[in-house]
């Protein structure tokens, strides 16, 4: 079951849609990657942007709608 996600602009959905289209089925798990990379690094500010990325991933890469469809 998806729950709301919530972004704070459409660089998410860009990041996202570049991703997919780069790694396919991957694209989770490169986001994953670069969100761990930028923990690690102590970029915290990164590391929420990546992993919002993850979560639009798995938005777009739904096969059906998910919640309301406004």
């Amino acid at each position: 079951m998806r729950y709301h996600v919530h972004t704070t602009g459409r660089g998410a959905f860009a990041e996202a849609a570049e991703l997919l289209s780069r790694f396919g089925d991957h694209a989770v798990s490169e986001a994953r990657r670069r969100a761990g990379k930028s923990r690690d690094l102590g970029n915290v500010v990164h590391f929420c942007r990546w992993r919002e990325v993850e979560r639009m991933i798995g938005t777009l890469a739904a096969k059906a709608p998910a919640g309301l469809v406004h």
